[in-house]
């Protein structure tokens, strides 16, 4: 596999138990690690980010193959795995660490997410207006490693049950063909 055909994503969605939850199952993710940016502060810690007063998002940092699955693929299951037109909302978690967003790697992502949103725009996919924020990626910290691969190592944690599972079971469903 040659450097080029390896690339990052990062995605903000919610919780970042419930999206590393269901990007681990898409084909061609090689790595996902949950993490924070777009922050104020260096080195957050999860205590200090559910402060809501760093500026950080929760988020996933995807690696991928990208002759396996592409950015535009990865923004399909992004957008349809959440919802992006609660802002600083998903279910019951609120702040701003629980934003929508698409944090940009390059111009090319970029314009491949600002396409991407304003086709489901003038679709009215959704009944409200999408406020997922696109920016570039400021900066990115991995998680505390207690909140890496939490899905997998947790599936009974009540959260994990009533949140995460339903997620995962509806990617299942959804994107049987992106399915690793």
């Amino acid at each position: 596999m040659n450097e080029g055909q390896i690339q990052t994503a990062t995605f903000g969605s919610g919780c970042f138990w419930c999206t590393e939850a269901v990007f681990l199952s898409v084909k061609g993710v090689v790595k996902v690690v949950s993490g924070y940016a777009g922050g104020k502060i260096k080195n957050p810690t999860y205590r200090e980010i559910c402060s809501g007063l760093t500026g950080h998002a929760e988020v996933t940092q995807i690696t991928y193959d990208s002759t396996k699955v592409s950015f535009e693929e990865l923004l399909q299951v992004f957008w349809n795995t959440h919802d992006p037109t609660t802002l600083n909302k998903q279910g019951a978690d609120e702040g701003t660490q629980y934003r929508s967003v698409v944090f940009y790697h390059n111009e090319n992502q970029k314009a491949l997410a600002e396409a991407y949103k304003n086709q489901l725009e003038e679709s009215h996919v959704f009944k409200n207006p999408i406020v997922t924020e696109i920016s570039p990626l400021p900066n990115y910290y991995p998680a505390e490693e207690y909140h890496q691969n939490y899905f997998e190592l947790n599936p009974n944690q009540s959260y994990c049950q009533y949140v995460v599972r339903p997620k995962v079971e509806k990617f299942k469903k959804e994107f049987k063909s992106m399915m690793k």
